[in-house]
């Protein structure tokens, strides 16, 4: 059985960019609680980024997110990118091992893009046994995230929270709830984004995602090349009323700022749990 990844909350981060290695093991160091690292970027025994994540790992609490493991894919598991990412997590230590509830292929091709899934009893069994292999050959429990969607299929047998819920209580896994996408998906699919903070299981929340996106008029686009909107700001003070102080950062993948940016977008973060906290106990 894999050993559990539940984990006290670590306070505030961000996603681990190149461009501000050095500021965070110099400068600017303590200056967030803890970082997530793209699981693909090193997977490579050695080389300069494995070098870093090293380094960094000797100061800060790592988590790896990953955007290839395809738990939706009907394709075989991928087996090498597996045992890749074993040796990494082994080597890092990570919190935890997290990936996309989603697909990201079909016949072998790497579509590079994060799939959404039928929300349909057969998809749901299909992805719990999948989660159930990965999480045996990992020796860890997964943490899966709600992806940001932009179509949807001609038949579903519930909603999407409802799928996250069943997935995460059949296959015995933890949640990254990402705010932003499921603000992004609500109104691309015209659905109450509270509806589906309500849907989620408290207890199966192990993150948070924050992030931007790009409005195109008559739908969105999750593109983590934006700040946060003030909407999704107001949608994350009602996730931290609901599940708590759970392990919360920004995620910024195009048009990275200087460091400083991102912690001054991290400490509004750290203001509106405090603020939300507050709240929930005078309730």
């Amino acid at each position: 059985m894999p050993k559990s990844t539940s984990h006290p909350p670590l306070g505030f981060g961000l996603g681990v960019r190149p461009t501000h290695y050095e500021a965070l093991l110099g400068e600017r160091k303590g200056s967030v609680s803890w970082l997530e690292a793209l699981t693909e970027n090193y997977l490579l025994p050695g080389g300069k980024p494995l070098h870093y994540l090293e380094r960094l790992r000797a100061e800060y609490p790592i988590v790896l997110h990953g955007v290839s493991l395809s738990i939706g894919s009907t394709d075989p598991l991928n087996e090498t990118y597996l045992r890749e990412v074993k040796a990494l997590a082994d080597r890092v230590e990570p919190a935890w091992v997290s990936d996309h509830l989603c697909w990201t292929g079909v016949d072998g091709v790497n579509l590079h893009d994060l799939m959404p899934l039928p929300f349909t009893e057969a998809a749901l069994k299909h992805v719990v046994s999948r989660i159930a292999a990965v999480q045996e050959r990992l020796g860890r429990r997964l943490v899966l995230e709600n992806v940001s969607s932009y179509v949807s299929f001609t038949r579903s047998d519930m909603t999407e929270w409802e799928f996250l819920r069943e997935i995460a209580e059949r296959a015995d896994c933890h949640l990254l709830l990402d705010v932003n996408n499921v603000y992004v998906s609500s109104v691309n699919h015209n659905f109450d984004p509270m509806a589906y903070l309500r849907g989620i299981p408290v207890e199966r929340v192990q993150q948070l995602h924050l992030a931007g996106h790009r409005n195109m008029g008559n739908y969105l686009i999750d593109t983590h090349d934006e700040p946060v909107c003030e909407a999704v700001w107001a949608l994350f003070h009602a996730a931290v009323e609901r599940f708590g102080p759970v392990s919360t950062m920004i995620e910024r993948d195009d048009n990275i700022p200087e460091l400083e940016v991102l912690l001054a977008e991290l400490e509004r973060a750290r203001d509106i749990t405090a603020t939300a906290q507050k709240s929930k106990s005078a309730a």
